[in-house]
């Protein structure tokens, strides 16, 4: 039977037996869904190859579409990847936020069952609080949106429980049912081969947003598939 725990994604510490209980879950190799600024997420520990089979299962997920993975911090999520100049400017500008980049692993990553590809991983730090609070406690999380393959992402408790039931261990939710977050999905791009920036899925951060960032630190990126500037 599922829990759900209601929360108040800007204040994590009047959430705190919510917070506890998905840690519990995760810790477990459950699934739990969680609030973020862009849509809710359906999250699993990275590093357990049955945790990841399941979240894989629970939405319907082709295995050649990796699952991304959620820091509590830039420093973190750095230490997953490896780093080039780019992703470094976009990390300190754009982090906490909705911009996932795609880079080569690490050894610290290496080896995570996170789909076909093995050699790269999408990145993100989120800006919701409590979401950084959960992850603070359990480290890194493989997280992609709360819905089943092809459909649109669910922003209500009822909505998450049609989509998941009791595959899903710990629901947290907003009181009322309503995400806080923007309804749009974090923006990712690849950054594997530098001065190459390619967009790989549009969302809340507009190419303008990372125009901005290296125009003011220097790089010189080559664009690909971005549309034009809004």
């Amino acid at each position: 039977m599922s829990e759900i725990g209601l929360v108040d994604p800007l204040r994590p510490q009047g959430s705190e037996a919510a917070i506890a209980a998905a840690e519990r879950a995760l810790r477990r190799g459950d699934l739990v869904v969680l609030p973020t600024e862009t849509v809710y997420g359906i999250a699993c520990r990275p590093d357990d190859a049955g945790a990841t089979e399941r979240l894989f299962d629970a939405k319907a997920r082709p295995r050649g579409l990796n699952l991304a993975v959620l820091a509590a911090s830039e420093e973190e999520a750095l230490s997953l990847i490896t780093p080039n100049s780019v992703a470094e400017a976009f990390a300190t500008a754009l982090w906490p936020g909705p911009l996932t980049m795609v880079l080569r692993r690490s050894a610290r990553s290496a080896t995570w069952a996170l789909g076909e590809d093995p050699h790269t991983l999408g990145v993100r730090v989120p800006r919701l609080p409590l979401a950084r609070a959960l992850l603070s406690r359990t480290g890194p999380l493989a997280v992609t949106s709360a819905n089943r393959s092809g459909e649109a992402p669910a922003d209500t408790t009822d909505g998450l429980l049609d989509a998941f039931g009791d595959s899903v261990a710990v629901y947290l939710t907003v009181a009322a049912g309503a995400s806080t977050g923007s309804g749009e999905p974090s923006t990712v791009i690849d950054v594997t081969e530098p001065p190459r920036i390619r967009l790989l899925r549009a969302g809340a951060l507009t190419g303008k947003h990372l125009a901005d960032v290296l125009n003011a630190s220097g790089p010189d990126p080559e664009w690909v598939d971005f549309p034009p500037w809004r």
